[in-house]
């Protein structure tokens, strides 16, 4: 068998190749295990916001067990602060429970009932991964701090204070660790809205602003869908779970927003499930009909938390629930719940079964489209046109971790595919190649997507058919020349994936790729630029350059692009505030001529 010339292979494998990690040094070595991704800031779940989810889950489990009604958390350039009027860690552990692994009460059901973090790692990690990080408890007037650069203690004291019982943190994320990152702002905020709503009757600061909700849920899904929903939110808060739901009109597929002890499950998991389940068996068993899911949760948007003892989370980052023994009592308690509200609300329960009859109308309609569309597609070819697909796909095969890291390429083009083909990773990357402009789907049926063999052939390729479940890849990335062209063709896609598959953008899977404007170089040196103002900077920089402009990403030689395309890859997500606020951009920008749209245009033209 063929060896790898490029594979050094060391034959010498004996006690003196195993090696034994600290704690610290597995945490600092490894801390995509602990944190996730590591990221620079610009995508919400980058590392640096889960350092900051971390302490703040630890004041949110004070709130949860009755201590405490505030917690301040504060930015001051990449300085974070955090402080909670919870019963502040006790003095004489102090050291212990931010800095060894495994330590902690979380473990104690008297003391933490319904904790995310279980594990004895969360604050650890952080302090691990911190350059600078200091915790203050203060306890009955007395208090005790601890001192830690990259979670080397440095120094302790204790004494009086003149200070309310709490715990005080602050730390800066290693350099070391996250390069050139930025801490966004909106992403916080995000994140204070998300604790005020799981925890009624607290109050979340950031920077001096209050974030407060009084009813919970019912305000997330009226943030989220505004003046678009069909009826009355459905509202439900029992011992351990809460949840809301509503129907929108012009949404396709199904939006959920889920939490277990107010911990973000991005990917769902079991409660969802169930939750799903229950809502369906309610609405069936009140009209006595025997509806399909996919009738009864089209156009859906539904909220879910759950408080549980003893989570099961199927990695460090807690994006999905694994525990199948709460199935039974959550089908149970939906179903029950959501046949209470139909008996006492009529009116509302006529429009939700005027929905569900739209919506399997809908359903034969499009499947007939469908038909006529896969019979034309296997007259054409069994292969997708313009794809060039790569090893390993999400959720698919024996490597999850490959998996994960798959994307896709929608490039503008054979110029622009041709490039990135020649210097993609074959096993993680693949490209999809537009032929041009895609149709503007804004405001039209999803049937619109099988009368356009384009826009057909690209949801096929990523597998969201029927819905996000079957993505086969980890990021879908839009790859488009950096000129008027590029920047419409950007955003038809935009607006064809916010129309008809808003869960893909709500998951953080899309992105946009940044590439360079310019190339900035002389003889002893080269600089890429991707604004205007880095390339003057340049030009002062570098005596007797050249400069090059890129018109578009096939005009960049494949032997540069690579490195555009490696780790070094700048991606911007695609993320939105509120899918209202969402629907109404792309209606704004995209739908039919307005006076609004024609003064914006007026008033901006430059």
């Amino acid at each position: 068998m063929a060896t790898d010339p490029k594979i050094r292979r060391d034959t010498t494998y004996d006690e003196s190749k195993i090696q034994t990690l600290s704690a610290l040094e597995h945490i600092r070595l490894r801390p995509g295990m602990y944190i996730g991704r590591l990221g620079d800031g610009r995508h919400v779940d980058d590392g640096i916001y889960v350092l900051l989810k971390e302490i703040v889950d630890n004041s949110i489990d004070e709130f949860i067990m009755g201590n405490g009604t505030r917690v301040s958390v504060s930015l001051r350039d990449k300085t974070v602060m955090v402080r909670d009027h919870g019963r502040g860690i006790p003095l004489g552990k102090l050291v212990e429970c931010v800095s060894v692994i495994n330590t902690g009460a979380k473990y104690n059901d008297e003391v933490f009932q319904f904790s995310v973090g279980l594990n004895g790692v969360g604050t650890k990690a952080v302090n691990a991964l911190s350059s600078h990080f200091v915790v203050r408890a203060f306890r009955a007037g007395i208090f005790a701090e601890a001192v830690f650069e990259r979670g080397i203690l440095k120094s302790e004291k204790k004494g009086k204070a003149d200070e309310a019982d709490g715990t005080y943190i602050e730390f800066i994320p290693d350099h070391d660790i996250f390069s050139d990152y930025t801490f966004n702002p909106d992403y916080i905020v995000e994140r204070m809205w998300n604790y005020a709503y799981l925890n009624t009757g607290l109050t979340m600061e950031f920077n001096g602003k209050s974030y407060r909700s009084a009813h919970g849920l019912l305000d997330l899904l009226e943030k989220e869908v505004g003046d678009d929903e069909m009826y009355k939110v459905i509202h439900y808060r029992g011992k351990q779970m809460e949840f809301a739901f509503t129907h929108t009109p012009g949404s396709y597929g199904e939006t959920y927003f889920s939490y277990v002890n107010g911990q973000h499950t991005n990917d769902g998991g079991t409660h969802v499930a169930a939750f799903k389940e229950g809502l369906l068996k309610g609405i069936n068993d009140h009209f006595k009909k025997n509806w399909s899911a996919q009738d009864v949760r089209e156009g859906l948007i539904g909220a879910i938390a759950v408080k549980l003892q003893n989570p099961l989370f199927e990695s460090q980052t807690k994006n999905k629930l694994g525990n199948t023994e709460i199935r039974t009592w959550i089908v149970q308690e939906v179903k029950e719940a959501v046949e209470s509200f139909l008996l006492r609300n009529p009116d509302d329960a006529s429009r939700i079964n005027t929905k569900i009859i739209q919506n399997e109308k809908l359903r034969k309609e499009l499947n007939e489209v469908k038909k006529t569309a896969r019979d034309a597609a296997r007259k054409v070819s069994l292969n997708i046109p313009k794809l060039k697909d790569c090893k390993y796909h999400l959720n698919q095969g024996s490597h999850p971790e490959q998996g994960e890291q798959s994307m896709i390429f929608l490039t503008e083009g054979d110029s622009a595919s041709g490039t990135i083909t020649k210097v993609r990773d074959v096993r993680t990357q693949a490209v999809f190649s537009l032929r041009g402009k895609v149709p503007n789907v804004c405001g039209k049926k999803k049937t619109e997507i099988y009368k356009n063999a384009e826009l057909y052939n690209m949801m096929v390729a990523l597998g969201i058919e029927n819905d996000i479940s079957g993505l086969r890849y980890g990021k879908v990335i839009i790859a488009t020349d950096a000129d008027n062209d590029g920047f419409h063709i950007r955003i038809l896609l935009m607006t064809y994936f916010l129309t008809y598959f808003e869960d893909l953008v709500l998951s953080g899977r899309l992105f946009i790729l940044e590439t360079p404007l310019f190339r900035v170089r002389n003889k002893q040196k080269t600089i890429y630029c991707y604004t205007e103002v880095s390339r003057d900077e340049a030009m002062a920089q570098l005596r007797g350059a050249e400069v090059t402009r890129f018109k578009g990403l096939g005009e960049i030689d494949p032997s540069e692009f690579g490195q555009f395309i490696g780790e070094d890859m700048k991606l911007v997500p695609v993320s939105i505030s509120s899918m209202n606020e969402a629907h109404k951009a792309v209606a704004f920008y995209m739908g039919g001529n307005t006076p609004e749209r024609r003064d914006f245009i007026v008033e901006n033209l430059i």
